[in-house]
């Protein structure tokens, strides 16, 4: 089904979750079988009865960097934010902004940090595509330490209108967070914790790790009548020949690869595009939907998306379009949490 309109769904404000539990572990896990149709709850401290020996779990390790800026135009004092998205070799910032009026080239924006003690000016240089500037930052350095002093966590608009709380800078990042580069988490992620893991480890269920730092595109709808004409965003990921060899034994041995997120799906398919998995290292703007033949996952754990989203088609595609539908409108029925701080879907 290519017609947008066919991924949208009505959502009860009150089921966006605005905070994440206390306990990672204790969301509760809507398991969907693909074989019996059958839907389960449960939670996610119950994920090992859901796995068997043999089996690996695949999760993100990207790490979500503190990209979101906030400030005021020096000219004007209006109100400015804005969303780092990249630096060039010159330490030449690309940044995505907004405000009320017309921005100038040469203005300068003083960025103020969260808790008001860090400042760093933007000097505008260039207008680029899409809201996009080409900004110098003042005084000149390495884009990640200034963003640590003067960022701000990068929620979702969903969650408090994007206004964090000092509690966000640990919430909003995996426990297993490596690679900094995201400007969202990969938030199937966010419900692990070691205790978890150890568990995991006790029922002789591996882990491998690959990485995909999640773009400005996870923000942004698709705005394509149908989604065949939709442009995918293109983000960075890797997978290493080492985790490949294991993922191969890992289907040697009969065990299932169960990807955590859909940014560990879309990481694993464009490395197996031949057919066969791969070591990759690049940009991918694969975009899943039916027709799809996946080749490199088995089960899917994953949040609730949001309506009309490259994510939800992905879902979909995976899990079957209808069973997936009814799923969700189980969620929604039983009071599900959605979205980033939201509960979790085991698809098996």
């Amino acid at each position: 089904m290519s017609v947008l309109s066919h991924y949208d769904y009505d959502l009860p404000r009150e089921l966006i979750a605005q905070q994440p539990l206390k306990a990672r572990q204790d969301a509760r896990l809507l398991v969907v079988n693909r074989q019996t149709e059958s839907i389960e709850h449960a939670y996610v401290r119950d994920l090992p009865d859901y796995l068997a020996a043999g089996d690996t779990l695949v999760l993100n390790d990207t790490r979500v960097i503190p990209a979101r800026l906030v400030g005021r135009r020096e000219r004007t004092n209006a109100r400015w934010t804005g969303l780092f998205l990249s630096a060039d070799e010159h330490g030449n910032w690309q940044v995505l902004s907004k405000t009320r009026g017309k921005l100038e080239p040469g203005e300068a924006i003083a960025i103020v940090s969260w808790d008001v003690r860090q400042e760093l000016r933007l000097r505008l240089l260039t207008k680029l595509e899409g809201g996009v500037w080409a900004v110098r930052p003042e005084p000149m350095g390495d884009a990640l330490p200034l963003l640590e002093k003067v960022g701000r966590v990068p929620l979702p608009p969903y969650i408090r209108d994007g206004e964090m709380t000092e509690a966000d800078r640990q919430t909003y990042q995996t426990v297993f967070a490596k690679e900094p580069g995201a400007v969202a988490a990969p938030t199937a992620g966010l419900h692990f914790t070691q205790s978890l893991f150890d568990q995991l480890d006790k029922r002789g269920i591996t882990r491998e790790f690959v990485t995909l730092h999640v773009g400005i595109g996870t923000f942004r709808p698709i705005s394509a009548p149908t989604i065949d004409e939709h442009i995918m965003h293109h983000e960075w990921c890797s997978v290493s020949p080492e985790t490949v060899d294991r993922l191969i034994a890992t289907r040697a041995r009969k065990g299932r690869i169960v990807a955590v997120g859909t940014t560990t799906v879309r990481t694993l398919e464009t490395a197996a595009q031949s057919g066969k998995l791969l070591p990759f290292t690049g940009a991918t703007n694969l975009f899943i939907r039916a027709p799809y033949q996946f080749h490199a996952v088995d089960a899917l754990l994953t949040n609730f998306h949001l309506p009309k989203s490259t994510l939800l088609i992905l879902v979909r595609t995976f899990g079957g379009d209808d069973l997936i539908r009814r799923a969700y409108d189980t969620a929604i029925r039983e009071g599900y949490r959605f979205f980033s701080y939201g509960d979790a879907m085991l698809i098996l």
